[in-house]
């Protein structure tokens, strides 16, 4: 993960769904993330730790399927709370990163609120409207077809493609939670 945000978020999301390990949890990270950014246990314990001591997680012992007892990973009542304050009033960089959007996007569903979550999407697809570029000329975006290097040029058709994609899905489910709303 990016950061402590990233990995609070999605710690806070999995336990929100249901209680688990600490093996399972860093495998349900891993199967979120994994093959772009994985969590090593030098960054999930002791992340669990730190939310631990602000009494948004809660540890109990249960047996295990051998002879081992394993420690079982809870959200409590504050985290839940924390939880839902950060998917309804995501940061900046929550926004813009496509990394960190998309580990929001993964627990939208728990806020209850349909114009809650269509909120944040809003949020997105004004990101992705506004004009932007990896690469500028004086203050203005290089366009593609302004773009001399094939790899460089190759990096805006990808990214003007998934982004076009995702417009279009935001747009929809926006609309669809109008409807239900």
């Amino acid at each position: 993960m990016a950061s402590g945000g990233d990995l609070t978020l999605t710690i806070l999301g999995f336990l929100n769904e249901r209680p688990m390990h600490g093996y399972e949890l860093k495998a349900r990270l891993a199967a979120l993330t994994g093959h772009l950014r994985p969590v090593s246990d030098g960054a999930l314990y002791p992340a669990i730790t730190r939310l631990e001591a602000k009494g948004l997680v809660e540890r109990h012992e249960e047996a295990g399927t051998h002879a081992a007892r394993r420690q079982v990973l809870t959200i409590t009542p504050e985290g839940r709370r924390q939880l839902l304050r950060r998917l309804r009033e995501p940061s900046d960089l929550d926004i813009s990163d496509q990394s960190r959007f998309f580990a929001l996007l993964a627990f939208l569903s728990a806020l209850p609120g349909e114009q809650e979550q269509a909120e944040v999407l809003r949020r997105r697809l004004a990101f992705l409207e506004a004009p932007a570029s990896f690469f500028y000329e004086g203050d203005k975006p290089v366009r593609i077809r302004d773009e001399p290097d094939p790899y460089r040029r190759g990096m805006l058709q990808i990214a003007r493609a998934a982004s076009r994609a995702e417009q279009e899905w935001l747009r929809q489910r926006i609309d669809e939670l109008a409807v239900a709303g």
